[in-house]
């Protein structure tokens, strides 16, 4: 009788102590954030060389006199800096270290026309203050469901900001934080190989759910987002109009969207706006998941986590979007004008995917670049059936300072082999960059039935 008290006392002792272990781990590597790393689990410091600086995060004392307001065009924090250099490709070689394939692929593909203008690199991302501490929250409780497919565990916040696997650095993308309501009138085109494009212009409206701090993570219900666009021009395509209701497990719940035709005055659901489905406006350059650099089921791909390296990407991009452009002067013959791109160097996590055996889409590889101070992606290379280098997608970032969130400007798709590219984002002939200030509407708002009422010639 003692030795089956002993065992089982034994026993339960181990299963405390293995329940302990599991329960401060992650309280251990969570008490990191706000120390060693940034809030959101980048390295606070800069490197070696001091080409990337240590994370000083934007303040109030930032913001340019010249600022308008929100929903205003971004005034330029930084309106005196110049290049310190530029990658063409002819230095590019001794640059090589720092790009991505696709972005040499780039410079060979347009040797006398493609540059990087790089500049003094700026680490000022800042957020809320509640994005923080349930980031923190999230390090401790946040875990992969399904597969990898959705997690639970976290809500309001970046569910892995100290990831272990290519998935959960892909999640923090997914639904990193970009406001909970914002509205956008914002035009796209597709580029042919002589320079010709018509714009696409939408009135648009994304209300995060997922964001929101007035819903639990109960409450959630598995939909992160509404997403709502309503086509202005060009005439053969005005009062059409777009609804997606994008769920956070798509294997477990589809993502559901319908559209509205405003010849035939009908709205029909879409089933397959998922995965590689080319989308209309981009004339075949982009699928649907490429939109947002990468959005949606993550299933068909093994997903790992490659570590981090230095890189030169797009940031703090204020001239791009500037009112004082027009579209003719962002968009060049063969990509954008590079004098008005600012490049810089950050450390990105490198994530590639690899499409699982069994599985169908049209790129056998993708390698996505996050940005470690927002985590959202900045360069993303795709690889054809044949694992050929095809697209090269760039999101041209900046610090949103007034909502706050860093965030893209214009997300770029080249297509290697056509020679042609998709940009969306283009807003430089716009009143207003992106509204953000407005009540979250009522969740019946982002019925079918707003499609037939509102998407009309």
């Amino acid at each position: 009788m003692n030795i089956k008290r002993i065992l089982t006392a034994s026993v339960a002792a181990l299963v405390l102590y293995t329940g302990s272990v599991a329960a401060t781990a992650p309280v251990d590597k969570a008490a990191r954030l706000g120390k060693e790393l940034t809030p959101l689990g980048a390295e606070r410091k800069g490197n070696t060389d001091g080409s990337i600086p240590d994370w000083k995060p934007f303040t109030g004392a930032d913001i340019p006199k010249d600022y308008q307001g929100l929903g205003s065009h971004l005034a330029n924090p930084y309106p005196n800096d110049r290049p310190l250099f530029t990658i063409t490709s002819g230095n590019m070689k001794q640059y090589s270290g720092s790009l991505t394939p696709g972005q040499i692929a780039l410079f060979e593909a347009y040797p006398d026309t493609f540059k990087m203008p790089v500049y003094q690199s700026r680490r000022n991302a800042h957020y809320p203050e509640r994005i923080y501490t349930n980031t923190k929250k999230a390090a401790i409780n946040a875990e992969l469901l399904d597969g990898g497919n959705g997690f639970k565990g976290a809500m309001d916040a970046y569910p892995f900001p100290i990831p272990k696997n290519g998935l959960e650095a892909l999640w923090n993308h997914i639904v990193r934080y970009r406001g909970e309501y914002i509205v956008r009138r914002a035009s796209e085109v597709a580029v042919q190989r002589n320079g010709s494009y018509l714009l696409a212009t939408a009135l648009q409206e994304v209300y995060f759910r997922y964001n929101n701090p007035e819903l639990t993570e109960k409450e959630l219900e598995n939909t992160i987002f509404y997403y709502l666009s309503f086509t202005t021009a060009p005439a053969r395509l005005a009062g059409g109009a777009v609804l997606l209701h994008e769920t956070l497990d798509q294997v477990k719940e589809t993502r559901k969207a319908w559209g509205y035709n405003a010849g035939q005055r009908r709205v029909r659901r879409s089933p397959n706006l998922a995965y590689d489905t080319p989308m209309a406006a981009s004339e075949g350059l982009r699928t649907v998941d490429d939109t947002d650099m990468f959005n949606g089921a993550p299933d068909r791909y093994d997903w790992e986590l490659k570590g981090k390296k230095e890189i030169y990407i797009p940031y703090n991009n204020y001239k791009l979007i500037s009112n004082k452009l027009k579209y003719s002067d962002v968009l060049g013959t063969a990509h954008l004008n590079p004098v008005h791109t600012r490049y810089e160097k950050h450390r990105v996590w490198i994530v590639e995917g690899s499409l699982k055996k069994g599985k169908r889409h049209i790129y056998s590889r993708r390698v996505l670049y996050l940005d470690e101070d927002s985590w959202g992606a900045a360069v993303v290379d795709q690889y054809d059936s044949r694992g050929e280098l095809w697209r090269v997608s760039m999101a041209y970032l900046l610090n949103y300072y007034d909502l706050p969130s860093i965030w893209t400007t214009l997300d770029v798709f080249h297509d290697l082999q056509s020679r042609r590219y998709n940009v969306q984002g283009m807003a430089n002939e716009e009143s207003e960059l992106l509204i953000y200030d407005r009540a979250i509407p009522p969740e019946s708002y982002f019925n079918p039935s707003t499609l037939r009422r509102r998407g009309r010639r």
